[in-house]
C-alpha cells in the first residue's frame, strides 16, 4: 500500500495541519440578555401568582353571612378584631375592571408588598359586577400561605364589595 495515497487520507491531513496551533476560546458571544430589576420583580410576582392561586381548589368558606376565613393556626380573636375594624388597612387594591389573570397578579403583588413594607392589614375591593371576582378572590386568598385571615370589610372600607386581609409578615417587628 502506498503511504502517499492511503484510503482515509490521514497522512495527507496530518501533513496539512502540521504547524497549526488551535485557537483558545476566551469569549462568549451569545450571552443571555441582562434583565432589568422591574422585569425580575414582575416575573417573581407572576410565578407566585401561578404557584399559589389555583382555580380548581375549593376551600371551605361560609355560604351564609359575611365572607370570612382564617387559617387553622390563627386565633379566632384575630378574625373578630379584623371584623370590628381594629386593624386599619394601609394598602388598598381596587380590582374594578380587571380580568381574572390580571387580578391574580395584582393580588400576589399586594401580598408581597405588605410583607416587604411590614403592613399587617390591607384591603381588596373586588366590587359587585358580575360576581366573578367577588367569588374568586376569597378562594385565591385562602390558598396563599402568607394570608392569616380575611373578612368582609366594614361599610367605610367598601362593605360587601371589599375584603380586609390580615397578612403574616413573619418575625419582623411591626406597628399596631
Amino acid at each position: 500500500m502506498n503511504i502517499k495515497y492511503d484510503k482515509d487520507g490521514l497522512t495527507e491531513f496530518q501533513q496539512l495541519v502540521e504547524g497549526i496551533t488551535p485557537f483558545s476560546q476566551d469569549k462568549c458571544h451569545f450571552k443571555p440578555p441582562v434583565k432589568s430589576r422591574k422585569q425580575l420583580i414582575e416575573k417573581e410576582v407572576h410565578n407566585q401568582a401561578d404557584s399559589y392561586f389555583s382555580d380548581i381548589y375549593q376551600p371551605l368558606l361560609p355560604i351564609t353571612g359575611p365572607m370570612r376565613w382564617r387559617r387553622e393556626d390563627v386565633d379566632t380573636m384575630e378574625l373578630k378584631r379584623l371584623r370590628r375594624g381594629d386593624y386599619i388597612p394601609e394598602l388598598l387594591l381596587d380590582l374594578h375592571g380587571y380580568r381574572q389573570t390580571e387580578a391574580k397578579l395584582e393580588l400576589a403583588a399586594l401580598i408581597q408588598a405588605c410583607v416587604q413594607e411590614c403592613q399587617l392589614c390591607c384591603s381588596v375591593m373586588h366590587g359587585h359586577g358580575t360576581g366573578i371576582l367577588k367569588q374568586q378572590v376569597p378562594l385565591w386568598l385562602a390558598q396563599h400561605p402568607q394570608v392569616k385571615a380575611f373578612h368582609q370589610a366594614p361599610r367605610e372600607w367598601g362593605g360587601d364589595a371589599a375584603l380586609l386581609i390580615l397578612v403574616d409578615i413573619g418575625d419582623q417587628p411591626h406597628r399596631r
